[in-house]
Order: C-alpha cells, then structure tokens, then sequence
C-alpha cells in the first residue's frame, strides 16, 4: 500500500482517516502561476517606484534651476516665518473644525428635508416640490463666494432686531445654504435610484407612504450615496476657509494677518499644507468606503 501511494505521488488508496491527514499539495502549474505573479507584482512595483522617482528628480532640477527659484524660496517658502505661522494657524484651524461639524451636521438634514420635498408625490404636494426645486437651482447656481458676501456682509447692513451680526454664524449659514442644495441632489439621487418594486412591497405589506420613506427607501438611498456625500463633506472642509472674508480668525485668516504684516507669503503655504493633512485622511477614508461598496455590489451584497 505504501508503494501504490508513493507512486500516484501521494493519492490515498483506501484509507479514510490516512487520508484525511494528507497536505494539501498544489500542483507545479499552480505554483508557476503563482510564482510568475510574484513575478509580475515585483516587477511593476519597481517600475513604479523608477518612475516616480524620475519624474521627482526632473520637477526639483527644474524647479530649483529656475531663474526666480531664490526670489521664490525667500518669499513662499521661508523656515522662519512657517515656525511663525504654525501655532497661529493650528489656532484658527480650530474654528474651521468647528464649522465643518456643526455646518455639516445641518447640511445633512436640511439636504435631507429638501430631498424629500422634492421626491413627494401628489398635485397637493406641488409647491413644496416647486420651492424644494427653486432651492436648489438657485444655490448651487450661485457661486459660494457671492453667498458668503450676500449674507456674510448683507444681512448686518439690514440692521434687524435679534439677527446675529457674528462672521462665524453667519459664514456657517451661507455654507449651509450652498452645500445643502448639493447634498439634497446626492440624496434626491439615492431615492429615485431605489426600484419602485421596493415601495409597492413596502405598500403591500400595509406599511404608510411614510413608513416606506423612512423604512425601506431611505436607508437604501443613504446606503447607496455614502461616497458622494463624504466627498461633499471634504469640499466643505476646505471652504470652511472662505468665512474669513468676513474678519473670523480661522487658518487662513490667522495666515493673511501675517502676511500683511511680513509681506512674506510663506504663511499661506502653511496654511494651505494644514488643510491639506486634514483632507487626506477624509479623501482615503473615502475611498476605501468606495472600494468597499464596489468589492460587495460584485460580489452580490447588500449595497
């Protein structure tokens, strides 16, 4: 018995509990294969990484061999005056954390409510779906800085009784106007992408228009839009930076103070690099979140 074993290369001939103690052995096509995409992998990782550090090699010589390089460096890029700038600006950088929770939080619900609005059903329905409809079309019309001045400067020349002249509320409420209109497309989106077998099912086990919106449609549209709402929420990150034009000290302003004061623009880099480490880890966490849904819609998950 052990000859015949040794001669089909290791196959049982009999033996149950013999064989339910054999290694699993590949075989030698499988292990080529397997080697030729080791092979491969290597190969593109090092291709990669040669390019990459080509084209890092070419942008510095050009750079630094451009004729103002020197007059550049002094004024952008200035040791001192980055030393200068960085507590000012992680300082500001508070406020700015500070809007994008609070705006964005609002953002949500009121593009939520708008979304709804727009998706109701009945003639009895229509001028909230006309005035949700207007909404939208005139904010993401209306480019953010024009907002952010309208309200931000417009609203304390009105000289009303009980309306806060603060820059920060008023620079959170003219984003919140802006961003909202996006995000009630992106949700207005999700609800229209859910098959409307899913509402008559809802319907037909006895469950309201209601229910069916906040039980069935909704958690399938919100599920479905996570992607291109965070990506909404990174933009609302950066312009969180527009409210200083209003005179709140936030990163940028706390910036622009020292480069009115200095002349040196080295600051504003600064700045800009802050914003830069708050983002990526939203744009990646982003991305992942995409890979993710992608990996389970292929493989037939729930999405």
């Amino acid at each position: 018995m052990t000859f015949a074993k040794e001669e089909s290369g290791g196959v049982a001939d009999g033996d149950p509990e013999e064989d339910a103690h054999d290694p699993y052995v590949p075989s030698r096509r499988r292990i080529e294969r397997e080697r030729h995409k080791r092979s491969r992998a290597r190969r593109a990782t090092a291709i990669a990484a040669l390019s990459t550090l080509v084209t890092t090699v070419v942008l510095y010589l050009v750079v630094v061999n451009a004729p103002g390089w020197p007059r550049t460096k002094e004024t952008f890029f200035d040791a001192q005056y980055a030393r200068e700038a960085l507590p000012k600006v992680l300082e500001g950088l508070w406020l700015n954390v500070r809007l994008l929770l609070v705006c964005g939080a609002a953002v949500l619900v009121l593009g939520m409510l708008i979304a709804v609005a727009r998706t109701l059903r009945g003639p009895v329905f229509f001028p909230l779906r006309a005035l949700a409809a207007a909404y939208t079309d005139f904010f993401r019309g209306l480019p953010l800085i024009i907002n952010l001045m309208i309200v931000v400067l417009g609203v304390p020349a009105l000289r009303l009784q009980g309306i806060t002249v603060d820059p920060v509320l008023l620079g959170g409420t003219a984003l919140t106007l802006t961003y909202s209109a996006y995000v009630a497309e992106v949700f207005r989106a999700g609800i229209e992408s859910v098959h409307p077998s899913q509402r008559a099912a809802a319907r037909s086990l006895g469950l309201s228009n209601r229910q069916a919106l906040r039980y069935v449609i909704l958690p399938q549209a919100v599920r479905r839009q996570v992607p291109p709402l965070l990506n909404d929420l990174v933009s609302l990150q950066k312009d969180t930076g527009l409210v200083s034009i209003g005179g709140a000290v936030d990163a940028v302003r706390a910036a622009d103070i020292i480069v009115g004061r200095s002349l040196n623009y080295t600051p504003y880099i600064v700045a800009g690099l802050v914003f830069v480490a708050l983002t990526i880890p939203m744009t990646r966490f982003t991305d992942w979140v995409t890979a993710r849904m992608d990996r389970r819609r292929a493989q037939g998950g729930t999405i």
